[in-house]
C-alpha cells in the first residue's frame, strides 16, 4: 500500500507546529505518518526527518507546507528532492499549487519541468532568507557591543590574584584552604568559582 506522509518543522522549541499540522492532516494516510522536528533548517540531520526517510518506500507521497520546511540550504534541499525522485517518492508542496496537480500518464515530464523551475526559485529564496537572518544577527551583536552591552555569558568576577593563585594551587604549591583564605571565599563559593573559571578556559 502506498502511503502519504507529511513533514512539519519549526526552527525552535518555543515555536508551534499546529498550523502546519492542521494544513497537512487532510492529505496524509494517517496522522501517525506526520513527522516533525523543532530544529534549525541549516542541515538535514534532524531526527524526525531522518526517521521519515527510513519509513518511506517507492510509490509514497510526501506533503509539506512550503519548501523551506524541508530546510534552508539550497544544495541540500535539491539533493533530497533528487533523492525522492530517484526513489519514486512524489513530493507535494501546499504553497506550490503546480506540485499538487496530477497529470495523465505519459505527461509527468510537464510536471517535472515546472517543478524544477519553481524549486530552483524557492530554494534560492529560502537560502537567501537564512543568509539575511544570520547577517541581521551579526549586525545586532555588533551594534550591542558598540553600545557597551556584553553579549554571551556574564563576565566572571574574580579577585585580581586569582589566575596566579589558581596555577599555584593546581601545581600543588598551595593547598585549597590557603587559596580560599587568600581570596577570602568560603568553601562552597570557592568551588563554584573554580568550576565557572574552568568552564571559561
Amino acid at each position: 500500500m502506498n502511503i502519504s506522509f507529511g513533514y512539519i518543522r519549526v526552527s525552535s522549541k518555543e515555536q508551534n507546529l499546529d498550523r502546519q499540522y492542521d494544513a497537512l492532516k487532510k492529505y496524509v494516510t494517517d496522522e501517525k505518518y506526520i513527522y516533525s522536528d523543532k530544529a534549525s533548517g541549516k542541515d538535514m540531520e534532524r531526527e524526525g526527518f531522518q526517521n521519515m526517510l527510513k519509513a518511506m518506500r517507492s510509490g509514497d507521497t510526501l506533503y509539506i507546507k512550503s519548501i523551506d520546511r524541508l530546510g534552508r540550504n539550497k544544495a541540500q534541499i535539491k539533493e533530497y528532492l533528487e533523492y525522492f525522485k530517484r526513489n519514486g517518492i512524489r513530493v507535494k508542496i501546499l504553497d506550490m499549487p503546480t506540485t499538487m496537480q496530477d497529470y495523465p500518464e505519459g505527461q509527468e515530464w510537464v510536471l517535472d519541468m515546472v517543478n524544477s523551475i519553481l524549486i530552483e526559485v524557492y530554494t534560492t529564496l529560502a537560502q537567501q532568507e537564512r543568509e539575511t537572518l544570520l547577517q541581521r544577527q551579526a549586525e545586532g551583536i555588533a551594534a550591542a557591543k558598540a553600545r557597551g552591552k556584553h553579549m554571551g555569558r556574564p563576565k566572571l568576577e574574580l579577585p585580581k590574584e586569582w589566575d596566579k593563585l589558581y596555577k599555584k594551587w593546581k601545581k600543588g604549591e598551595i593547598k585549597a584552604v590557603e587559596f580560599m583564605n587568600l581570596v577570602n571565599m568560603k568553601k562552597p563559593t570557592f568551588y563554584k568559582k573554580v568550576k565557572e573559571y574552568e568552564a571559561s578556559l
